[in-house]
């Protein structure tokens, strides 16, 4: 694109450069909100340890409330947080390796987190890296 503003409209196309949409990025928050409370919901359903359902309660409610942080900004027209998305991802890489280092009590449990984990961390890290490269919105200048 050209720094040259498009006469044919009278926009200037400087600023869609490298612009975000906002509703994507919303429900992809939406999402892995989601994935968030069935890892709060899971140990529940399926037959679980008690390390297990302290730690997918934990963890689930972690990443469904740092989805819903990002949820809340992007609804507002705000970037998402890329600490609170990469957050999300280390949360994410846990619940991936978790089920090698705590006895889960079924190997249904075991799958399901270890999936939820794989699909919360790519997420999250897409949300992360688009919010990173996407421009800010223009701020107005204040008067002195």
């Amino acid at each position: 694109m050209s720094d040259t503003p498009n006469t044919e409209t009278g926009r200037d196309t400087r600023t869609d450069y490298n612009s975000l949409n906002t509703d994507a990025m919303q429900w992809l928050s939406a999402l892995v909100a989601l994935l968030g409370l069935y890892l709060v919901a899971s140990p529940f359903l399926f037959e679980a340890t008690d390390a297990a359902i302290w730690n997918d309660t934990l963890v689930g409610t972690a990443i469904f409330l740092a989805a819903g942080y990002n949820f809340v900004r992007l609804s507002r027209d705000r970037l998402a947080s890329v600490g609170v998305a990469s957050l999300a991802v280390l949360l994410g890489l846990w619940a991936l390796i978790s089920p090698s280092f705590i006895e889960m009590g079924s190997s249904t449990l075991a799958t399901g987190t270890a999936i939820t984990g794989l699909l919360v961390a790519a997420l999250s890290a897409y949300n992360a890296y688009a919010n990173n490269k996407a421009d800010t919105p223009e701020q107005t200048r204040a008067r002195a």
